[in-house]
């Protein structure tokens, strides 16, 4: 079930700016996705959007149900927000700061649902220190803690681990895996893909504000199971012989490279039989090389590929 619904969102800023070109996706309860994209790409402005502080110029969109426009109040309800930037007040405490985040959207004070908060981000033994007197990985923390205290059923994370240390991002990734198992739906934006590689059920990638693919994250690492074999010939070839067409071999570099796509997780690759047929076939061998795809390949091929072609 769908907990996020946009549909054709847009905005257009004065000056003409497009920043989100027609934006469709659904995000189920309880997933967690990942929105991976350049500077500029389109990444804050599709969160500010949905969490009512940018108003979209086309479109529409729902959380929970709720038009995001109609029923800005009850859609916002739902919603936890965690900036980008680090903003809080210096002197107050931090179990004060969270307090006053629950206290916005008119609850009931509960020190108990606090304290979970804060013993579940390590924040408890922290709770009276002064917010100035954290260190920026702490920070993070309370800010992920204010936006939870009023219990919302979806959480924005705007570049969570931006300047986190290795250790205090995978202390990040663990804490978002416990949110998840709380049920809580997560919208994560990252220039790390190794984060959506450790963390997302699925992962998004946009840039010059068009989503250019949503997909599954096992697909997705599927893709890059694929390696490629390249055979540099002594001579060119007009054409690949017809005694090697069942390798589905294409032919590169104005016919003096071969290149031969295989997985690595079957059987077999069918390398040695592919060199042994190249003999054959009276084809002389140059060099060899391998090379892997990577999620970053896809990434950047999309981003640079398909932008181009939605420009």
């Amino acid at each position: 079930m769908a907990i996020v619904e946009i549909n054709d969102l847009k905005k257009i800023y004065e000056g003409g700016f497009q920043a989100l070109k027609g934006v469709t996706l659904e995000i189920g309860e309880g997933e967690i996705l990942a929105l991976l994209g350049p500077n500029g790409a389109g990444k804050t402005t599709l969160i500010s959007v949905l969490c009512g502080l940018v108003s979209p110029t086309g479109g529409h969109a729902r959380i929970g149900g709720y038009d995001i426009v109609a029923n800005y109040r009850e859609a916002r309800q739902l919603v936890g927000l965690v900036p980008q930037e680090i903003a809080l007040e210096p002197f107050t405490k931090v179990i004060d700061a969270v307090r006053f985040s629950r206290g916005l959207f008119g609850l009931k004070r509960d020190d108990a649902h606090i304290e979970r908060i804060l013993k579940q981000l390590s924040l408890w033994d922290k709770r009276n220190n002064r917010t100035m007197q954290l260190s920026g990985g702490m920070k993070r923390r309370v800010l992920i803690a204010k936006a939870l205290a009023h219990e919302p059923r979806v959480l924005f994370l705007d570049e969570p681990t931006a300047g986190v240390d290795v250790e205090l991002r995978r202390d990040m990734w663990e804490t978002v895996a416990q949110l998840k198992a709380d049920g809580v739906t997560i919208i994560l934006t990252t220039h790390y893909i190794e984060e959506a590689e450790a963390i997302a059920d699925r992962i998004g990638v946009i840039n010059k504000g068009a989503l250019l693919l949503v997909e599954d994250k096992t697909a997705l690492m599927e893709r890059m199971s694929s390696k490629e074999l390249r055979i540099s010939l002594r001579a060119p070839v007009q054409s690949v012989p017809e005694a090697l067409a069942g390798y589905g071999l294409d032919l590169a570099d104005d016919g003096e490279t071969l290149v031969y796509t295989y997985d690595t997780k079957g059987e077999g690759t069918g390398i040695t039989a592919l060199l042994a047929d190249l003999a054959s076939a009276g084809l002389k061998l140059a060099d060899l090389k391998t090379n892997q795809s990577s999620l970053e390949d896809i990434f950047v091929g999309l981003t640079t590929d398909k932008a181009e072609d939605a420009a």
